[in-house]
């Protein structure tokens, strides 16, 4: 391949990351609102599939708790999030990491991703109840 070849295959690539790179990752497909807020009927136990395989070690975890779905701003658009509280196990297996806030963002009715910046925030005033069936997990 000649370098003006080359050359135009770089750019080509250049182009196209970017503008992939430019993708509203809370968006996707560039889906409408009403598409994308789909409540999300079976949140739990998604919940509970994602952090079986997202957690060290899912086992032990201790004072979990969890909220009901609520649309709330993330970025720049609205979406059901499930605030949930929890600690887990240290990743070296020696004692736990103390609880912390998370939300569970829901899109189209399925979880999209696991935030921890802003959750405290975020689900400061929620009423969360008890959530045994996380404190019960398997690997």
């Amino acid at each position: 391949m000649a370098w003006p070849e080359r050359i135009c295959t770089g750019i080509l690539a250049l182009a196209v990351g970017a503008c992939a790179g430019n993708q509203d990752p809370l968006a996707p497909h560039m889906m409408s609102d009403e598409t994308a807020n789909v409540y999300p009927t079976n949140y739990k136990s998604e919940i509970l599939a994602y952090l079986r395989t997202y957690l060290n070690d899912p086992t032990g975890i201790r004072d979990a708790a969890i909220g009901q779905p609520a649309l709330r701003p993330v970025h720049d658009h609205n979406r059901y999030v499930v605030c949930l509280r929890f600690s887990a196990r240290k990743s070296s297996g020696s004692g736990y990491a103390g609880a912390k806030d998370n939300m569970m963002v829901f899109v189209a009715g399925k979880l999209d991703r696991l935030l921890e910046a802003g959750a405290r925030e975020t689900c400061k005033d929620d009423t969360l109840a008890a959530f045994p069936e996380l404190e019960h997990l398997t690997r």
